[in-house]
């Protein structure tokens, strides 16, 4: 039986706040793999992440402040 599988599998908090989201995909036949990809998405401070995996959202709640939010957006490039 073949069974597809997709799940966050790394989450990376950068220097600037950003929030690096690895998620994998992995194609499943009979309980072992057979294929895998992966989709890398940045979610920057001040960014809606309301629909982000549980873990992501927590890791986003802890870790946008509005201080880290402030400073990103004065840096960022118009």
């Amino acid at each position: 039986m073949l069974e597809k599988v997709i799940s966050v599998d790394l989450i990376e908090v950068v220097e600037n706040g950003a929030v690096q989201v690895r998620t994998k995909t992995a194609i499943l036949e009979d309980g072992v793999q057979i294929s895998g990809t992966f989709h890398r998405h940045v979610i920057a401070p001040g960014d809606d992440y309301s629909k982000q995996d549980a873990r992501v959202k927590a890791i986003c709640s802890a870790t946008h402040t509005a201080a880290v939010v402030a400073a990103y957006k004065a840096t960022a490039k118009p």
